[in-house]
């Protein structure tokens, strides 16, 4: 237990600090039979508990309130099978996920899972969110990463189902309901993962385009032309390209003059014609007037520069002021859409904002941020955020998106859930919460919350 109030501090302060963490207990067990007797110890106490990984996500999910315990699952790090023959790794769910993705490699395997905070997050944290990165268009979120799972459940019962196997035809799948479910369900302490082989030749090109319609043109053919190697595609706005080099000191447009959109396309695979693939592809997208210019990465230092936009565009935002930020889905063929209507929105409601859309066009995830116009009252821009939600989440729910892509629900969108998730689906996703968690001390107040949680939650 961690009872010193500094030491504390890590596991209680919330990355973006939207969330003040007042839990009453820090845990730290070191195998899974700790964490049985943990749980069983607060079920009788009807004591909430808070299930926590590496405390990298944005939505509140592992923020604990007065009277409840936090279980960090740190010391559960071990990796307890790596099977190159059946593509598998068992962990626990205490792995930085970045040392999975090593353990993998040195096996000469490849996890595909791959996120911005891959060097602290967790992969118990990864799985409890459905965590979704870079690799979703070829690879998909988490779920699908994932053949087993072991989790303790709220009465401190193991669910062992660590199964290794393909196909396992057995009634509900079990896992995909503690996938996603933020720690409501049980704890997860291990999963198998599938691994994937290990690519032979990545070719990453940062490429500017003609408008941002011409975004979907260009990942239509390079989906047909690249025979399944295109892994990435990431949206980058002019403004990004811009805050990075002003803001953060290692990030260098790798193109000439300025374009309003471009995006960042990856070929992985084992084939040796994977570049000149690529290269037909930009020559015809160029013929066609789709592609104004582009670099292909020849060295590990040029794909490091072009990489660096890209984790620049997270990194700038801070350091730029206000915002409002949104993790969204729609379908592929309505990003251009979304992002034309929800800028214009944006601006006709407050002049002079500054919308700020990138991420993940190749699955229809966009991190749309939106910045207060220069000079503007911070504090009366932090007080029409309720506002901005509603006028970008009744867009997402017209276009038929989701307002939670790959970030969760948590704290943060509790009171979205409601106004926007199916009425039936919530039912039934409470019904099952009821079955699995009848004293409701797993994460109570996190992804689907009593009536008068949902009331007294911070649209913040």
């Amino acid at each position: 237990m961690v009872s010193d109030d500094s030491e504390k501090a890590e596991f209680l302060e919330e990355r973006r600090g939207k969330f003040n963490g007042q839990g009453d207990a820090v845990i730290l067990p070191s195998t899974v039979e700790e964490v049985q007797r943990v749980v069983r110890c607060c079920a009788s106490h009807q004591r909430p508990i808070v299930p926590q990984g590496g405390n990298t996500g944005l939505c509140g999910g592992a923020v604990s309130r007065p009277g409840e315990v936090l279980i960090n699952l740190r010391r559960l790090n071990r990796i307890l099978d790596i099977d190159p023959i059946n593509d598998t790794m068992t962990v626990q769910a205490g792995c930085v996920l970045a040392n999975i993705q090593q353990a993998a490699i040195e096996s000469g395997r490849h996890f595909s899972l791959s996120l911005g905070a891959e060097g602290t997050c967790q992969i118990g944290g990864n799985l409890s969110t459905n965590a979704g990165g870079i690799n979703v268009l070829r690879y998909g979120n988490a779920r699908e990463q994932v053949l087993g799972l072991q989790a303790v459940l709220p009465d401190g019962r193991l669910w062992n189902d660590l199964t290794e196997l393909r196909k396992n035809n057995t009634g509900y799948d079990l896992k995909s309901l503690l996938i996603g479910a933020e720690g409501t369900l049980g704890i997860i302490t291990a999963a198998v993962l599938k691994l994937h082989p290990k690519p032979q030749q990545i070719e990453t090109a940062f490429v500017a385009l003609r408008d941002l319609e011409a975004s979907l043109e260009l990942l239509t053919l390079a989906r047909a032309k690249s025979g399944g190697a295109l892994s990435g595609f990431e949206l980058v706005p002019q403004m990004g390209v811009e805050l990075a080099e002003r803001h953060v000191p290692r990030c260098s447009n790798p193109l000439p003059g300025d374009h309003r959109w471009y995006v960042i396309m990856v070929y992985s695979g084992t084939g040796l014609e994977l570049r000149t693939i690529l290269e037909n592809t930009l020559a015809s997208s160029f013929e066609k007037g789709t592609v104004t210019d582009a670099v292909i990465s020849s060295s590990e230092a040029q794909t490091a520069q072009i990489w660096g936009i890209r984790e620049g565009l997270v990194e700038a935002q801070l350091q730029e002021g206000e915002r409002y930020t949104y993790d969204v889905a729609v379908k592929v063929s309505q990003v251009p859409d979304f992002i034309h209507r929800a800028s214009a929105l944006a601006e006709q409601r407050m002049p002079g904002i500054r919308p700020y859309p990138f991420g993940h066009v190749g699955d229809g995830n966009i991190h749309l941020s939106l910045f207060q116009p220069p000079g503007y009252d911070p504090a009366r821009f932090r007080s029409r955020l309720p506002e901005f939600d509603t006028l970008i989440f009744d867009l997402v729910h017209e276009l038929k998106g989701s307002f939670s892509a790959e970030h969760g629900i948590g704290l943060l969108k509790i009171a979205e859930m409601t106004d926007y998730k199916d009425p039936v689906g919530l039912s039934m996703m409470r019904a099952i919460k009821q079955a699995i968690d009848p004293l409701n001390i797993m994460n109570p107040g996190k992804v689907v919350a009593t009536q008068s949680a949902c009331q007294t939650s911070s649209r913040q």
